[in-house]
């Protein structure tokens, strides 16, 4: 059950981060909507990839490091998948 818990908090930090970046880098927006669909898919894999490397609590323990963890993968993760695929689709867009 804790692993269950810190991928919900790697997905919903992963929405926020990439609103967030969305709202940093308008031009490279894409939406609220897209921007949180790319976040929650970011965000699972940075939280994921940070556990494997240790960085972040990879089990997801529900204690504060744990939390913290999850949040920053999740978060960071979100907001680099969002501005790579929203720079993408500005550079095709510009062609």
């Amino acid at each position: 059950m804790n692993s269950l818990v810190a991928v919900i908090i790697q997905l919903v930090s992963g929405a926020v981060g990439g609103n967030i970046s969305g709202s940093l880098f308008k031009k490279i927006s894409l939406g609220t909507v897209l921007n949180s669909i790319l976040g929650i898919i970011g965000g699972g894999l940075g939280g994921q990839l940070l556990g494997m490397l240790g960085v972040a609590s990879g089990s997801g323990g529900t204690d504060l490091a744990g939390i913290i963890g999850s949040v920053a993968g999740g978060g960071v993760g979100g907001g680099i998948l969002m501005a790579i695929i929203g720079a993408i689709k500005s550079a095709l867009a510009k062609k």
